[in-house]
């Protein structure tokens, strides 16, 4: 179990001295939680905020500027997107609209650019033309190539770049005053994290090395605040999904029975598992398949 926390929306929850979250809904974007599946979070500095990745639409991102007022009057001088997903990155736009300026990886500002426009037109159909209201995509203002200590605010943080881990350009952002690490896409608690944008081998590294961060608490893209040793369950899974798709596939099973026998029963009661888990399965699988028909390089 992990710590608890509040139901999604807009509530503020502390998590540390100056560290405040705000935990979304873990299932799939739908009209009724206004597409608010993405963790959010800010920092509170001596002389400014960071925001830690701002919503999944224009509305969202205004909404949780105001939640930021609420709790303390300095002002938002960064924003950081730690994931190239749609519930991170349209509310961004109103921050930017205001003149903060916007920060993500340099690939994960490619990843935004190539497919976001296609991401927005769905949400339009998903969510209503009125709930995506001047949304847009963002352009980042700021971009770095690799891991970045920043003082923001006048507090010490350090943007930590592993790789290509669950999509190009994630980023992690570790407070060294308090020992929170908001992990973006890296961590997915009681939620099936998804592999489609992610390289399986390298992501399974990072998070073998997450402990070396020196993380004392986890905010995760998904799902609840945790412990270092309960965000390795996002570890566990990878772990499983590995092995049960590379000895499914090395046995000869074929595709369709591959996505029906590769059941992970202690992961079954995780959020977007029945859908989530086939798709990784297939994408693993195939995966498989491609690398033996190109053969060693």
């Amino acid at each position: 179990m992990c710590l608890p926390l509040v139901a999604w929306g807009q509530q503020i929850t502390p998590v540390a001295a100056g560290v405040y979250a705000s935990i979304a809904d873990l299932g799939d974007v739908t009209p009724a939680n206004r597409g608010e599946v993405g963790n959010l979070g800010f920092v509170v500095g001596d002389t400014g905020v960071l925001a830690i990745d701002a919503g999944v639409s224009y509305r969202h991102g205004e909404a949780f500027m105001k939640s930021i007022a609420a709790t303390t009057p300095l002002p938002v001088v960064l924003v950081v997107l730690t994931d190239p997903i749609q519930e991170f990155h349209f509310g961004a736009a109103p921050f930017q609209d205001r003149g903060v300026p916007i920060l993500a990886h340099r690939e994960a500002a490619a990843l935004i650019a190539q497919r976001c426009a296609t991401c927005l037109q769905r949400l339009r159909v998903t969510l209503g033309e009125a709930e995506m209201a001047r949304s847009r995509v963002v352009v980042p203002d700021r971009l770095i190539d690799e891991t970045t200590s920043l003082k923001v605010g006048g507090r010490e943080l350090e943007l930590l770049y592993f790789g290509r881990t669950a999509a190009p350009g994630n980023l992690a952002v570790l407070d060294r005053r308090s020992g929170v690490l908001f992990a973006g896409g890296l961590v997915s608690v009681d939620r099936i994290p998804r592999l489609r944008d992610g390289d399986l081998d390298a992501w399974i590294g990072a998070l073998e090395r997450l402990d070396a961060v020196g993380a004392t608490v986890i905010v995760p893209g998904h799902g609840p605040v945790c412990t270092p040793a309960q965000a390795r369950r996002t570890l566990d899974y990878l772990l499983a999904l590995r092995s049960t798709v590379e000895t499914l596939y090395r046995r000869g099973v074929g595709l369709g029975e591959a996505r029906k026998s590769a059941e992970l029963a202690e992961f079954r009661d995780w959020s977007l598992y029945a859908t989530l888990h086939p798709e990784n399965v297939q994408e693993l699988y195939l995966r498989l398949e491609r690398a033996d028909l190109e053969g060693p390089r």
